[in-house]
């Protein structure tokens, strides 16, 4: 047997086992079936129970699903909040398999199938569950622009342009890396995925952090794309910064043509800004 297959069968065989686990679904990439399975894969489970005390204050009952190498717990952590409503206990295996269990009240069915659509129910007990539940990743599906959210898109990349020319001109790399990092890159990537949807249709997902848009785009553009990510120094940054804007502009031009609204010129002033900056602040600072 699979250590995968093992896995689940003692996370099913634990629920039966225990009056007080009511409920067991599904959750994340295995839940969806628009997703290769692979032996990498979390198991995102949930345990619907009609105590949640007794599960968080003993944790030996944890032990039922493997040695445990290192365990995080959300819920009872300072300098990370938490997400989500119950207790979670995220394990990795000495096998190497990870399984990220959460524990909620019974009472909480509700509120959960309200907020979460990529779910498949493995077990239910008093038969809860009214209808056939579909897991579906609709909820993660590239969502079509409006002109007000592409002129948004724009505006704020462009403006954010000029935190990292600044910070690059005051030879401040954290500052102007966290900006290319956290801001014009989402920013960047979001407009790719728009791009893809106007060619490809709104009805599916790219995956978490973007991770399947290499298969829908160019290998060129998902070449030139790569090369930004290399910022060992301050001249990587700068040409990662001028790349960036290159590949923004050019892609925002096209979703621009097909959405039928005006392209912006926040790209020409902040063009002319960065040139400026480099000029009289790098090469003759």
């Amino acid at each position: 047997m699979k250590q995968q297959d093992a896995l689940m069968e003692r996370i099913l065989a634990y629920a039966k086992r225990d009056d007080r686990i009511r409920i067991v679904t599904l959750e994340g990439s295995r839940a969806n079936r628009n997703v290769p399975e692979d032996e990498l894969q979390d198991y995102d489970i949930t345990y619907f129970v009609t105590e949640l005390d007794p599960f968080v204050q003993n944790e030996n009952w944890l032990q039922s699903f493997g040695e445990i190498i290192i365990m995080q717990k959300p819920e009872d952590m300072e300098l990370f909040p938490p997400a989500e409503k119950g207790f979670s206990f995220l394990m990795i295996f000495a096998d190497y398999t990870k399984l990220d269990l959460t524990v909620r009240r019974v009472e909480e069915l509700d509120d959960y199938f309200a907020h979460d659509k990529l779910v498949e129910v493995l077990l239910d007990k008093d038969a809860r569950i009214k209808g056939e539940i579909i897991p579906s990743d609709e909820d993660f599906h590239i969502a079509r622009p409006t002109a007000r959210s592409f002129d948004d898109c724009c505006n704020e990349f462009w403006f954010v342009c000029t935190y990292v020319v600044k910070g690059l001109c005051r030879r401040e790399i954290l500052f102007a890396l966290d900006h290319i990092n956290f801001i014009l890159r989402p920013e960047l990537l979001r407009m790719i995925a728009w791009r893809v949807g106007l060619e490809k249709g709104f009805n599916f997902s790219l995956g978490k952090n973007f991770k399947y848009l290499d298969k829908h785009i160019s290998p060129q553009l998902w070449e030139r794309l790569v090369s930004t990510y290399a910022l060992a120094g301050y001249n990587e940054a700068w040409r990662a910064l001028w790349t960036i804007q290159q590949l923004f502009r050019e892609v925002s031009k096209e979703v621009a043509a097909l959405l039928g609204c005006a392209y912006p010129d926040y790209d020409r002033n902040i063009t002319l800004y960065t040139e400026a900056m480099y000029r009289e602040y790098w090469l003759e600072g």
